[in-house]
Formats: structure tokens, sequence, C-alpha cells
């Protein structure tokens, strides 16, 4: 029976290598890895969209008793029971982010643009089922959110589980997230192209290439998906779109500034009820629970605004709602989502800022018809229009928001009035205010993602520590034939001059002298270098940013400068190249892609303990071998022999359960030690079998 054991665990041992083996043989072949997981991912996240779609029937079902939930209907039940539903699912989806992930809470796109801006795209794998049951409760209960942001969500971290599952690098795990991410919206609108762009636009803010294929197909696999479970329909009943005449664009360039306007008031009193809910100190679950019964009585009054309000929608979009109705709508819609997302409900803002755009729209069209009814269409039109003009300008994602609706009508006549109202709304809402819906989340916590790593990367470096100290100066009373010979002997276009206490004046130009060097023998006894400077040369302090030497550089459209000591003094120390200021920017680009690349493994390492790091690079965390034990690094074969770094020991002392040290080369190895090394994977499977 020993033996029996014995043998069936090499076998075992053997079956993981041979699988290893064939799994980093078909990862090293990144295409077809790459365009295999990406269908996997579409898979799950047309599943997950699908999920939640009948999760939210389920749960309107045990609540209300139907799912076939309109304004008729909640005008028949007890007002109690409208106030009692929405606080009790409040409550239990409260229950459900303090004990399950708190990343369940609020409306999902920011915590995904948080997860790959700090963490290379690492999301808890618990996070996709509980915001897949916490949203589809709190939409069933009549909370005042959409299903958009919560698919978003539940993709991207089915996308970070795949690239866990395989140890990928960050480069990667970023495109699995935003496959993820598009697959979710795919199938949410029957919209494939609108999901792709909505991951390159808002989830990675990178339009690249070579990210754009992997997502595409996500997107179509899980709009597929879709397709085969819920239909082949779009989320709405779309009317049939004309443009009644050219004046008719007027009104919808004045209608972006309306949706502008609408935006910019659902971004400030959501971010405004965030910010009164994080006041009180108290347990989530009741927070939500006063969420939910506020909802509940503005829904005694006004029941369109509970859960996605797609029945509401569809009434605007054909013209069936009179003119204050949709006016009272979008304002009470704000305030409902506001309380629902803002006290720490779970949800999405894409379906209410549609709700939202289809309303101010429809009231603007109602309006608008009425004065002129020759030259403009019917309500439903401006409906349509304002749909996506609000969503653009609300989630700042202008491409994403004209083809879902193009998508979703398939009629090119409506692109140019929409292009103008999305192009307006957009250009409003950022006059009123910066960040976007998802944007003004993170930058309260202190995470801007408008400022790209270009503008970071230059703000970091001195120019100092970039200049050149190699310079060639020439004193103010230099001779013109002195001139002539030193601009004969060197290669330079300028010479920097200098007064008696070594403060610049000026510059002195190759060009300048030539322009006067027929004139030599007249002016050799006359005329000394201060007579030749050019005093208007831009100069710039040793302690300035590249950032600012970039605007200088760019301002005065010139690729090399003086550097002073500092604003007080014209001290000349040094100069600045334009290739050097890019060389510097390079480097540091080259490096930070290295350190993230690093520190996402390292991440990844503590639960995988073998990482692919750089190309033909692993990342992995072995035991200290038994002939290592008591010797230091120094004398230890792991570079020559293994071709290896030992970065981190993990040691466990007498006070904390593990401390992590960075090593020195007389650092000595103990028994319990954990080696966090880079290098060759065989050489590190080697080192494991020593």
């Amino acid at each position: 029976m020993n033996s029996n054991s014995r043998y069936l665990k090499k076998r075992f041992v053997n079956f993981l290598r041979i699988a290893r083996s064939a799994a980093r043989k078909f990862k090293s072949t990144e295409h077809t890895f790459i365009v295999f997981i990406a269908i996997i991912i579409g898979l799950l996240g047309g599943f997950g969209a699908v999920g939640i779609y009948y999760g939210i029937e389920f749960f309107e079902d045990m609540f209300w008793g139907t799912s076939d939930l309109s304004v008729d209907f909640f005008t028949t039940i007890p007002w109690w029971l409208k106030i009692l539903i929405p606080t009790v699912a409040g409550f239990i989806v409260g229950l459900i982010i303090h004990l399950v992930a708190r990343e369940a809470k609020g409306h999902g796109v920011p915590e995904v643009m948080e997860a790959i801006a700090l963490r290379g795209g690492v999301i808890r794998k618990r996070v996709a089922a509980a915001k897949l049951i916490a949203s589809s409760l709190y939409i069933g209960g009549g909370g005042s959110v959409g299903r958009e942001g919560p698919v978003i969500q539940i993709g991207s971290a089915i996308g970070s589980a795949m690239g866990q599952l395989f140890h990928v690098n960050a480069q990667r795990m970023k495109t699995f997230v935003a496959c993820g991410a598009a697959a979710g919206i795919a199938a949410a609108f029957n919209a494939p192209i609108a999901g792709a762009l909505f991951s390159l636009e808002i989830i990675l803010g990178d339009f690249a290439v070579p990210k754009f294929s992997p997502i595409v197909i996500a997107a179509v696999t899980a709009t597929v998906v879709s397709h085969t479970f819920l239909g082949d329909h779009t989320a709405f009943q779309i009317p049939k779109y004309e443009l009644i005449s050219a004046y008719e664009l007027i009104p919808y360039a004045i209608l972006g500034l309306f949706a502008g306007f609408v935006a910019w008031l659902f971004i400030k009193s959501l971010h405004n009820v965030e910010g009164f809910f994080d006041k009180f100190r108290y347990p989530i679950y009741l927070k939500t629970l006063v969420g939910g019964l506020i909802v509940g009585i503005i829904g005694c009054f006004i029941p369109h605004i509970y859960g996605v309000g797609y029945d509401t929608m569809d009434n605007a979009l054909r013209g069936n709602l009179v003119g204050h109705t949709l006016l009272i709508l979008v304002f009470a819609k704000i305030f409902a989502t506001s309380i629902s997302l803002g006290s720490g409900g779970s949800g999405g803002v894409f379906a209410p800022s549609l709700f939202m755009g289809t309303t101010a729209g429809g009231f603007f069209g109602v309006l608008v018809h009425s004065l002129f009814p020759e030259i403009t269409a019917t309500p439903g039109a401006y409906a349509l229009v304002g749909m996506g003009a609000v969503v653009a300008a609300t989630t700042h994602a202008p491409i994403t928001a004209i083809l879902i609706i193009f998508e979703m009508t398939n009629d090119y006549h409506i692109i140019l009035p929409l292009m103008i109202s999305v192009t307006i709304g957009v250009i409003f809402r950022g006059k009123l205010m910066r960040e976007s819906i998802y944007t003004i989340k993170l930058v309260a916590k202190g995470i801007d993602i408008f400022r790209g790593q270009d503008a970071n990367v230059l703000r970091a470096i001195k120019v100092r520590s970039v200049m050149d100290k190699e310079i060639e100066l020439m004193p103010e009373h230099t001779p013109f034939r002195t001139i002539i010979n030193r601009t004969l002997e060197t290669p330079l276009q300028h010479f920097w001059v200098i007064d008696r206490g070594q403060q610049f004046i000026g510059a002195i130009s190759l060009p300048g002298v030539r322009q006067i060097l027929h004139e030599e023998e007249y002016l050799r006894d006359l005329v000394v270098a201060h007579d030749l400077v050019d005093v208007e040369v831009p100069v710039i302090c040793a302690d300035a940013t590249l950032a600012e030497a970039m605007q200088i550089f760019g301002r005065y459209d010139v690729d090399l400068m003086p550097v002073v000591e500092n604003s007080n003094s014209r001290k000349l120390i040094g100069q600045l190249r334009l290739r050097d200021v890019i060389e510097a920017y390079n480097n540091e680009i080259h490096r930070a892609d290295v350190t993230s690349e690093l520190a996402h493994s390292v991440k990844l390492l503590e639960q995988t303990k073998t990482v692919d790091f750089i190309d033909g690079y692993t990342l992995a965390e072995i035991k200290c071998p038994d002939g290592f034990v008591g010797k230091n690094l120094r004398i230890l074969p792991f570079r020559q022999e293994y071709q290896t770094q030992v970065i981190l020991i993990k040691r466990k002392n007498g006070i904390k359960e593990e401390e992590a040290i960075v090593p020195t080369p007389t650092e000595q190895l103990l028994a319990e030690d954990q080696l966090v090394l880079v290098g060759p994977e065989k050489k590190i499977d080697a080192l494991k079998n020593l």
C-alpha cells in the first residue's frame, strides 16, 4: 500500500510537470493564448450578464410577487409595502457588502479603474459573486440603480480571475480586465463595438491596437451568449428616427447644453450624498437601510424611479409622457439614484444616466415641438438623442455613447444630431466640472486618472539631474577674432556669454556670427562678445522640473537652453538639451514599467508562488534549499550557476508572523526562510529540486 501511494504520488507529480510545461508552451504563443482567454472571458462575462438579468427577475418575483413591474403595478399595492421592500433590500445588500466584499458597494466602474491604476488589475475573486447577488437583489427590491455597472465589474473580476489563474504579467492582466468590462457592456446592450470602445475609452484610457483585438473578441463572444439566452433585441424599443430640417440642428445643440447641465447635477448630487453618508461611522448595512427607506418614500409618490426604469424610458421614447412629468422625473431620478448609491447600495449609474437623458431629452422635445412643429421631429427623437448626450457627459465617454445609440437604432441618420448634442454636452459639463462620474470618486481618494503617466514622470525629475555640466563659456569681453576662431574649431551652434561674476548674460549663435563675417576686417578691433549677445534667450533654473522645461522648449521652439543656479542668481551651471529630456523620460518610463510589473507579480506571488515576470523570466517563491542554510549570498551560486537573483527573503521571527528582508551579500540564510527569486524558469525549477 505504501509503495502504491509513492507510485501514485510520483505519477501525479509527473502529470503536474507535464501540464505546467504544456501551459508554458501555450502561453508562449502570445496571440493564440490571448485570443483563447478573450473567448473564455467573453463567454463567462456573457453568462454574468445573463445571470444578473435573471437574478433581477428572481428577486422581483420574491419581493413584489411578479417580475412584470410597471408604474401601473405600483399604483395597485399598499404604500407601506412600497417603503418596506426597498428598506429590507437595502439592509440585506448592506450585510452582503459588509460580510463578503466591500468592493461590491457603489457602481463598480471606479473600483475597476482603481484596481487597474493601483493593483495592476488584480480584483478579488469573490467580488464577481458578491456584486451579482447584491446588485440583483437591490434592483429587484426597487433600488434606483442600473445593471450595466455591476455587469462591467463582474466581467472585469472574471477577467482578473483568469489572469490570476494563468499567472500573467501586468499588461496581460489589464487587457483581460478590459476584456471582461467589454463583455459586460456588450452583453447588456447587444452592442459589441460599443462595449469594446467603452473598455478602451474608460477602463484603459488607451486605444492601442494590440489591445483592441482581444477586447473586440470578448465583446462579440459575450453578445453571442446574450443573444442565445436573452434574445436578439436591444434594451429598448427604439422608434424610427428622422431629421425634419437642417434648422433642427440648432435645437439639438441647445439640447447638448441641457444634457451637460443634467450630467453635472447628477455627478454633484451623487458625490455630495456619498460624502454625507461617509460622515457617519455606522455600519454600512444601517446606511443602506436608510437609503432604501428614503427611496421607498420617493417611490410612493413617483413610482417611476424604482429599479432600472426601462418601462419609463420606453414610454418617453414613444412620446407617451407629458412635458411636466418628464421634467419631474429627471430630478426625481437624480435624487433617488444619488440616495441609492450614496448610502452604499450596489448598482450602476449607466441606466440611470440613460433614464435622465431620455426624460430630459423628451421634455426638451415636447417644448421645442410645441414651439416649432413644422421643422422639428417628435419628442421621442429628442429623447433618443438626449439619452446619448447625458450618458456621454456623465461618463465622459462620447464615442461609447454615440456607438451604443447607433447600434441600438441601426440608423445612420441619427449620427449628425447625436454627435452635435454629445460633443456640446461633454464640453459644457467639462467646463462646469472636470471629473466624470467615474473619476470623481477616485479623485476624492487622491487617485487622479487625468494626470497621465507622461506628466507625472516629467514632474518627478529635476533639471539638475539631467543637465549637461560640461559647457563652453564665453566671457563678455571676448574679441571678435577669437569668436570667429572658436566657431571654426567647434561644432557648437551656441556660445553662452557670461560677465566677470560668472552671471549669464545671453547667447551668441553661429548663424548670427555668419551674417557679419564678411565685415570682419572692419569689426575685429571694435566688436566684443557683449556686442553680439542675444539677451532674449530662455533660461531655466536647476531645481525646475522637466515638465516646466518641456513647456519652455515648446513655447520658444528651441532644443537647447542654459541652466542657472536659481531664480535669484543668474550663475550659469549647465545646459539642457531636448534630447536629454526625452532620454530621461524614456528611461524613467521603462523603470516604472519594470517596477509596476514587479509589484504586480509580487502581489500575485502571494497566491500562486510562481508568476511570469518579464519575457523568459519567472518570479517565484521557494523554500531555502537545505544545502544553502547557514551560508551567505556572496558565496552561494545563485547568479553564477543558476542565473537567478534573490530579491527578497521572507523570514519568521519571534515578534511578527513574518517579515520581508531586502538581502545584502552578507545575509546568512536560515532553514525556515522563503526566498523570492527572479530568473529563468528552468533554473528556478532546478533550485526547487535541490
